[in-house]
Formats: C-alpha cells, structure tokens, sequence
C-alpha cells in the first residue's frame, strides 16, 4: 500500500484524537457486562463497539468543523488539521458521513429499542460545540455525552435501562466533566479574550479545581451507588476503590499555580481509569 494511501487515514485519526476513544469505550463495555452480569455476547461486542467507533468519531469531526474558526485563532489548536490546511471541510464532511452510515449499521444490529433512540446522541453531539460560544456549563453536556455510551450498550444488550444503568450514566459523565475542567485550563487565558465559556472562564483556577472535586467525588459515590444496586462482589468493589484512588492521584499532581502535569492528569491517568475499572468489571461479572 503507499504512502499517500496512508495518509489520509491518519489524518483522520488524529482529527479525531482516535487514542482518546479509550475514555469511553471501555465503559461501554462495563455497561455491557453489567447489564447481564456477565458476558454480553461476542456479536453483542463488536457493534457496540463499531456504533461507539462511528458515534465518536461523527462527534469530535463534527466539533472540529464546528470549531475551525475558533481553532485557528488559538495558538495551541492552530496547528489542528482543518486549521491548518492538511484536511479540507469537504473531506471532513465526508468523514462524517462515513462515520454516521457506520453508526447507524451498527445500531440495527442491536436491540430494537436503539434504533428508535440513534437520533438523540447524534443531536446532542451537533448541540455540543456552540455550547461555549452561551455557557460555562458546556462541560456537563460533554460528560452527558460520553455517559451515554455505558447506558447505551446497557439498553443495546437488554432493551432495558435500570437505574443503576443511569447512574453508571451519570457517573462517567461526571467523571468526564471533571477532567474536562481540568482541560478548559489550557486555553483560559485566549478564551476569556474570544469571550468563549467555560468553567475556568467564569469560577477561576481554583474554581476548577472545587468543581473537579465535587464532580469526581460524586462520580465514585455514584460507582458505588451501582454496586450496591446490583450487588455487586468484591471485584466490583475493588474496582472502585481503585477509580478512587486514582482520582486522588490525578488531583495530587496539579494544584492552582502549578500546572506543569496537567497533560499526565488528563490523558494518562483518566485512561488508566477507564481500563483499570472495566478489567474489575470483567472479573466481577465473570468469575465465580
């Protein structure tokens, strides 16, 4: 295969910031096995995991076509692909597309109920980017988002979605809005020049870090709110307590004033995260 043939598809890789699909497909797996307290199937599996490849990938390329303008105003997001020139809107655009038709295969595959629900996270993702341009609250909406994968393939497995399937819901997306915060610290200073929102922007430094706090605090309470619902064993709960601990981490190593691991908190450890907690998951839901 050459070169050139190669390249496009990296391009939208990285578009697409492709290693970040390790924040949310994990828990879409969790959710999954969860669902049956077991293993899901392996059909079950690979289209959640295709719907989950093509939504994801449908929601950052249409954030980044929403956002170009912006994008090539700041310093730190000039050098981004629609931006700077290496992918025009028309293939992105057509990138959508793919993604989209991708999605919606996926989700026939699944139980009914999905097929009649595929619109709602589509909608949102469209939503998603203008929410900075009107409120600080936009990160609530991305974690919103990203929870949507756990109760996702909880109703794409069952074609139910108990409370606790909710709550794993509310529990990712906070988790997300958390570590969103985090991010938001990267552009404060152009933001509050664009007149853009976000948390940083309206609360602080060390507003961000108050609301990180309560966000992921109320994420694990909410892990644990799930094991007890479901009754969970041991595994289920070690889990837990290891989401916790590396939350607890990840707030150690950035304090207000001092910044310098911000980009270790946020993708090192919150991918750790993900993994870790939907390993526990497995044994928990799998070994007797």
């Amino acid at each position: 295969m050459s070169s050139a043939a190669l390249t496009l598809p990296r391009r939208f890789a990285s578009l697409v910031k492709f290693e970040h699909t390790i924040f949310a497909l994990p828990f879409a797996y969790v959710g999954a096995f969860l669902s049956v307290d077991g293993y899901p199937g392996t059909a079950n599996l690979v289209w959640i995991t295709l719907a989950m490849a093509g939504a994801r990938t449908l929601a950052m390329a249409l954030n980044r076509l929403v956002d170009a303008e912006i994008d090539a105003r700041n310093p730190r997001t000039a050098g981004r692909e629609i931006p700077a020139g290496i992918l025009s809107r028309g293939q992105v655009w057509g990138l959508c597309a793919a993604a989209l038709v991708l999605y919606l295969v996926a989700v026939f595959q699944l139980d009914p109920i999905v097929r009649w629900l595929w619109p709602i996270p589509v909608a949102m993702f469209v939503v998603y980017p203008y929410l900075k341009r009107l409120t600080w609250l936009c990160h609530l909406w991305l974690g919103a988002c990203t929870g949507l994968a756990p109760v996702g393939a909880w109703l794409a497995v069952t074609g139910s979605a108990p409370w606790e399937a909710w709550a794993l819901f509310a529990a990712q997306g906070l988790w997300v809005a958390g570590f969103d915060l985090f991010y938001s610290l990267f552009d404060l200073e152009h933001d509050r020049a664009a007149g853009l929102k976000s948390w940083a922007v309206r609360f602080g430094e060390r507003g961000v870090f108050v609301g990180a706090r309560v966000f992921h605090c109320a994420a694990v309470a909410l892990l644990a709110a799930v094991g007890v619902g479901l009754g969970s064993n041991a595994f289920y709960w070690i889990g837990v307590a290891a989401v916790a601990a590396l939350l607890v981490y990840e707030h150690s190593i950035v304090r207000p004033g001092d910044l310098r691991r911000l980009d270790a908190a946020f993708f090192t450890v919150n991918g750790v995260i993900s993994v870790v907690f939907f390993v526990f998951v497995v044994l928990a839901t799998t070994v007797t």
